[in-house]
């Protein structure tokens, strides 16, 4: 009988670890030269107002602040409505490379998850000031 616990046992505690450290794993919140990056469109959640950002310098400045935020995951983020600012990235051939809300400066939700980032770290002023 112990020949079958402990093996179960073993792959119970290596299913468990490896939960915890996919679960609290950091990782940078995108991944790609400003270059690649043809325009970024932002909408308000609260206001509705939205805009695309094509000037070369805002994409530069807006896409250096993002590929320095390195974030895990929160909670689940299924069945929450309503957010602050969507962002999505289009490359260069006009495909999507990644969309994602922006509730704080260090609170992004990417379903399935809220993912948290270093307090500061999203700089929420200059994607305010975008759509002013």
């Amino acid at each position: 009988m112990h020949r079958r616990i402990i093996p179960g046992l073993v792959c119970l505690v290596l299913v468990v670890t490896s939960g915890v450290i996919w679960w609290n794993m950091t990782f940078p919140l995108i991944d790609i030269p400003a270059s690649e990056v043809s325009r970024i469109e932002i909408f308000s959640g609260t206001t509705g107002r939205a805009t695309t950002i094509v000037e070369r310098e805002s994409i530069e400045r807006l896409i250096d602040n993002l590929n320095a935020v390195k974030v895990s995951k929160e909670r689940v983020s299924l069945g929450y409505v309503g957010f602050g600012y969507r962002i999505t990235l289009y490359r260069s051939n006009e495909r999507v490379y990644k969309s994602f809300i922006v509730n704080a400066n260090d609170t992004i939700r990417r379903d399935p998850f809220f993912y948290k980032a270093t307090p500061g770290a999203i700089d929420y002023g200059l994607i305010e000031a975008v759509l002013d």
